[in-house]
């Protein structure tokens, strides 16, 4: 008896074990697939470039990956861990635990053999920052020094959007626990906080020379490359379904759930992200005949269902895709006749489509129990009010700071050298060799 339940004691100890490891591989793949957004954002804002500012538009994307990485490490990630009740962290209890092993001396932030998680999270997380700062570079292209974007970058990616996300987009955040805010995929903390937080630095830098006329009306100002757009998109939908699976907690042996608790599975987000890449493209195709707005659709469509990824029937998952589809090019309109140069459609794409998505879930999941019974259930009203507040976080940081950089005179480079191009005076080499500029652009030979 006495060797039989040594025996079962070391089967149990194994399969922990193996669920640990197993929870670890499985987020070490999200976090490698969501690495796609990134190579997708590169594509996909080189493209949108004019020939003389693709360089800088890449290099802008890389260094700001690249910063976040300590940043997020060395702040970031506590900012999670510390601020789910608000900006002032508590000094005891469970969160007050784990902002202190967020902490970057932490033995949970390091090799630590017992700790088969901390790492892997962090590093979703920081995907997701990189997230943010490669939503707010798309817009700003062509005329923001690449050292202002990196700071922009750093405060949206390892501040203001972690503050949103750990507000609503945590066990404990508050959002949830007062007003029952449910956004399992994150259509609130990152896509509406980044959204809001380009609209307000769009506002301080200022269009394109030659976007607008003297009578306010706009310019199109074509990207070299539309294929290298579209398959940047692609590849973007691509590295969402390892965001996608980040959203959701493996947990071993039982049943997984979502941020909050609630149970959840990834056949529900398979079915809906699907549905919300077809519902997207098919709406905006439909409104415009237009392949770029037709592959945004495609980001805006798995937008709009991710506060409900978790919940929808998948057809009314399509139906909440089409929607969000049909709407992104009228608001870009609509934008720049505010005379506000959105060069990619960051602000409809991300913010609007954002705000529909935790609107719809309002709509279509009220009274949907939360997973502690003493909280909210899901509501209209808490999802609009939710809304709001991660609008106005991320509009104010980024309206502010940038204006001060605007009055310092270091948000923009200046107009000759706008009009000569970022790469010749942002960086030292050219896009392309002397005799290989892209045939589009050649002249042709009488």
């Amino acid at each position: 008896m006495e060797q039989t339940a040594a025996d079962l004691a070391t089967l149990t100890d194994a399969f922990g074990m193996s669920n640990k490891v197993n929870m670890e591989i499985f987020y070490w793949w999200c976090t490698a697939i969501m690495v796609c957004i990134h190579a997708g954002f590169l594509a996909y804002e080189m493209g949108a470039s004019r020939v003389k500012n693709v360089l800088a538009a890449a290099v802008k994307n890389i260094l700001a990956f690249a910063f976040l990485v300590p940043t997020f490490y060395l702040f970031g990630w506590w900012i999670y861990n510390a601020m789910p009740h608000g900006i002032v962290p508590p000094t005891e209890g469970l969160v007050a635990d784990l902002a202190a092993a967020a902490e970057p001396w932490s033995a949970n932030m390091g090799p630590n053999l017992a700790d088969n998680a901390s790492g892997v999270f962090w590093a979703a997380f920081t995907m997701f920052a990189a997230t943010t700062a490669s939503i707010l570079s798309g817009s700003l292209i062509e005329r923001v020094r690449i050292s202002a974007y990196i700071v922009l970058a750093v405060i949206l990616g390892a501040v203001v959007w972690i503050l949103g996300a750990a507000w609503g987009w945590h066990f404990e955040g508050w959002l949830t626990t007062e007003w029952g805010f449910h956004d399992t995929a994150a259509a609130g903390c990152v896509h509406v906080v980044a959204g809001f937080f380009t609209l307000g630095v769009l506002i301080n830098l200022g269009p394109r020379i030659g976007k607008f006329n003297a009578d306010g009306t706009a310019n199109a100002i074509p990207g070299h490359s539309v294929p290298m757009t579209v398959i940047g998109l692609m590849l973007i939908i691509v590295g969402f379904f390892g965001f996608l699976g980040g959203c959701i907690i493996y947990v071993g042996g039982g049943q997984w759930v979502n941020i909050f608790g609630q149970p959840a599975t990834l056949s529900a987000f398979a079915f809906n992200t699907l549905m919300g890449f077809g519902g997207g493209v098919i709406g905006a195709f439909l409104v415009t005949r237009d392949p770029f707005w037709m592959m945004s659709g495609a980001l805006a469509g798995i937008i709009s269902v991710a506060s409900g990824m978790d919940l929808y029937y998948p057809p009314l998952a399509f139906c909440i895709a089409f929607a969000g589809g049909c709407m992104i090019q009228p608001v870009s309109v609509a934008v720049e006749k505010m005379r506000i140069d959105d060069a990619v459609g960051a602000i409809p794409v991300h913010g609007i489509a954002g705000l529909w998505s935790i609107v719809a879930c309002g709509m279509f999941a009220s009274g949907y129990p939360q997973a502690n019974p003493d909280w909210p259930a899901v509501n209209l009203m808490g999802q609009i009010q939710s809304g709001i507040v991660l609008a106005l976080l991320g509009f104010v940081p980024g309206y502010v700071i940038s204006l001060a950089m605007k009055l310092l005179g270091v948000l923009r480079v200046g107009g000759k050298a706008e009009e000569l191009g970022l790469d010749k005076t942002e960086l030292p080499i050219l896009p392309y060799p002397e005799g290989a500029t892209p045939a589009t652009l050649r002249i042709p030979a009488e």
